[in-house]
């Protein structure tokens, strides 16, 4: 490694599902003054190397003809040693910031507090897609280890040359290298003091293998988790600018509702409000957000709409509408027919999935500024780059003139994707010429917001005397693919999505429809055991061959006790199993389902979970009793209920989500897979605590519930 006037290239090769949509196109020289003195470790992406974070590079002539003129830079290490890392993901909850600090001082060999994270500003970070898909730790952590890896390697060699010592006689400890047994040592800053030094990330540096890792796989502390509980660290809702306006939006009396006539007279009278009116679009501006408020109440408009079906005849629409099956992720193997031929007992079951809403503790909030023609929009959002695309789009300006800033930001559950309030408020700052923020009702958040698609799954199955799967027909209409195939050993199967027109608006949620798939399959996995009359566990383990499952799904049942437990009295227990995005999951549930009374109370959980290597065992459970705990609203309780266009149920209110009372005693069992690569942890723990808590109620009542949420008002209702 030495400081270089020309910077030499070579490429990361990584291959990417969609292409980028971000060039970060800027004169090399000119981006590295903006960064300072110190060590800069950077991608260069040329054409045909794309990667998830960062772009396709412009063939410019050069070297085989192509010098890539997109530059990524991740990590910077200043004067003051201290470490400064670069990534497009956001922190919405889910303490990514804390697993990425810890990657980076694994490799760097130095503290966390060391390290500076700047996450999700699309003027300063490397393009992302996205935080979503649980892709957080297995692309970004795993890129961030590259990176350490690749900035201590060049460490060692300037500290070699500059201590005059063998290389391989140093050693890294805390933000210093020492030369062993010379009494020498060299801290990061006084290598990288006064020069402007540049590593390109090649495959020579070897990331830290996870049997070794001192920093990564420990429950290290939250980082900066002080100002969380304090209060001092500053939500989107919180920010404040000088001169800043609060905005208000008119809503529409229906979904796909049309303006035809408005009255502003009362708005406009009111001393220091502004009327914004473009189309169907209707916002007020004031000082404070009472007054915008009443503005907006002062304005009476009229609206038309048509007619829409109701949550009463939901899954009969759903069914009607839907088209074809097929597609991505549909899997077709075998006969089902012949395996039909081979079953004693068939069977047929149908599975509802509603509507439910993210309800995250922060709704959309934004602020917006309009500065020399350039907009700069700080609001909560999974996917920054995307909504930068979304406001750049709606004004009409270069994307160069668009910057979004995520703060750690109060929950996502994939309902974060779009910029709807970004967009609002960043109008009504355009019409003003002032800052102006907005932050949505939580009335606003159930009803405009989109939601968890709704589904009706159908199966029809096969199976032998002895317990062998022979046929499994599986079809879902409307809620997705995610989490389709089965991971049982069927050799007769077909499993396919149909796509129905929704009349709600609907989108990602934690999980996907992994959570209904999995629902309707542990669900009726149980049926078929019971029609053969074997122990759910055992006829599970009987049509698996998978071991990452089957070591979870043992996990889970011993630790619950499964093969001792004492049944009856209106007690049950009630399992699940499963796998999506990499990682293996069975949760074992204990309910008491009083027949008589229709009470349903879940008393305990516990969560057997394979994620690979485990990067910070505290907050890996954190991840799980938490998805416990969201998944548990759905399987009994969630539903969105909506009328022609309207949602009924807008509030927390009329909107049940789970309370400390409805918690059972919770437990996770961590099957740490140091010789498995991490994959993410957020989403797939949601799967299985429905299926597990339905077939528990079946066991304690004989009462067998085929819809989420399973019990709204009790087995009664």
């Amino acid at each position: 490694m030495r400081a270089v006037d020309e910077f030499e290239i070579e490429a990361e090769r990584y291959e990417l599902s969609e292409p980028p949509r971000y060039r970060f196109d800027v004169d090399r020289r000119e981006f590295f003054k903006l960064l300072g003195s110190g060590l800069v470790v950077l991608c260069f992406v040329v054409p045909g190397l794309a990667q998830e974070s960062g772009g396709a590079a412009r063939r410019r002539g050069g070297r085989d003809g192509r010098i890539p003129s997109d530059i990524n830079a991740w990590l910077h290490i200043g004067e003051d040693g201290t470490v400064t890392v670069f990534t497009g993901k956001a922190e919405v909850g889910q303490n990514i910031r804390t697993s990425l600090t810890q990657a980076v001082a694994e490799e760097l060999r130095v503290g966390m507090a060391s390290i500076h994270l700047v996450m999700a500003d699309t003027e300063l970070t490397p393009f992302d897609m996205g935080t979503f898909g649980s892709q957080s730790t297995p692309q970004m952590a795993s890129r961030l280890h590259r990176m350490g890896a690749a900035a201590r390697e060049a460490l060692l060699d300037l500290a070699a040359d500059y201590l005059k010592v063998e290389r391989a006689s140093l050693v890294l400890a805390d933000g210093k290298i020492s030369g062993a047994g010379a009494g020498k040592s060299v801290s990061f800053g006084e290598l990288t003091q006064g020069r402007k030094l540049v590593k390109s990330v090649t495959d020579e540096a070897a990331p830290t293998p996870a049997k070794d890792w001192k920093i990564a796989g420990t429950s290290a502390a939250k980082v900066n988790g002080r100002n969380f509980v304090t209060g001092k660290h500053k939500y989107s809702s919180d920010m404040k600018l000088p001169g800043m306006l609060h905005g208000k939006v008119l809503r529409a009396s229906a979904f796909g509702a049309s303006l035809e006539s408005l009255d502003t007279q009362g708005a406009n009278a009111m001393a220091g409000v502004t009327v914004v009116h473009d189309g169907d679009f209707v916002g007020v501006t004031s000082a404070d957000p009472l007054t915008s408020a009443h503005a907006l109440d002062a304005i009476r408009a009229k609206w038309s709409s048509t007619p829409q079906p109701s949550s009463v005849e939901l899954f009969d629409y759903l069914r009607k509408n839907a088209g074809e099956g097929g597609g991505r992720g549909s899997v077709n193997s075998g006969s089902i027919e012949e395996g039909m031929k081979l079953a004693s007992h068939k069977l047929q079951g149908t599975y509802t999935v509603a509507y439910i809403a993210h309800t995250p503790l922060e709704p959309r909030a934004a602020v917006a500024k309009w500065e020399d023609g350039k907009l700069t929009v700080w609001t909560g959002t999974q996917r920054p780059f995307g909504v930068r695309q979304e406001l750049a789009q709606t004004f009409g300006i270069s994307e160069d003139l668009v910057r979004v800033i995520v703060p750690d930001t109060g929950a996502g559950y994939g309902g974060k994707h779009t910029g709807e309030a970004a967009v609002e408020a960043a109008r009504l700052a355009k019409a003003t010429g002032k800052p102006v923020k907005l932050v949505w009702t939580r009335q606003e958040e159930f009803t405009w917001a989109y939601f968890r698609p709704a589904g009706v799954i159908d199966i029809s199955s096969g199976v032998a005397a002895d317990g062998t799967i022979t046929a499994w027909e599986f079809h879902n209409y409307n809620s997705g693919g995610s989490g389709l195939g089965s991971p049982y050993a069927l050799a007769n199967q077909k499993c396919e999505v149909h796509t129905s027109h929704s009349p709600l608006r609907q989108g990602s949620y934690r999980a996907l429809a992994a959570t209904a798939n999995h629902f309707a399959r542990e669900s009726h996995m149980d049926e078929l055991a019971r029609a053969v009359k074997m122990d759910p566990l055992d006829f599970r383990l009987k049509n698996l061959q998978n071991d990452r499952l089957r070591t979870v799904l043992e996990a889970a049942a011993e630790k619950i006790g499964w093969r001792s437990a004492t049944r009856g009295g209106g007690h049950g227990f009630g399992l699940a199993a499963g796998t999506e995005k990499g990682s293996y999951v069975a949760t074992c549930a204990e309910v008491l389902a009083d027949k008589e009374s229709g009470d349903v109370k879940v008393l305990r959980a516990v969560t057997a979970f394979d994620c690979g290597a485990v990067v910070n065992p505290n907050h890996l459970k954190n991840q799980i009793e938490g998805a416990l705990m969201m998944g548990l609203g759905g399987a009994l309780f969630e539903a969105m209920e909506f009328e022609n266009g309207m949602i009924t149920n807008p509030r927390l209110s009329d909107y049940r989500v789970p309370r400390f009372s409805d918690m059972p005693r919770s437990e996770a069992v961590l099957i740490d897979r140091k010789d498995v690569a991490s994959a993410g942890a957020g989403e797939t723990p949601i799967m299985c605590i429905a299926p597990a808590i339905g077939n528990a109620i079946f066991e304690a009542s004989g009462i067998r519930l085929r819809s989420m949420p399973m019990a709204p008002d009790g087995l009664k209702g």
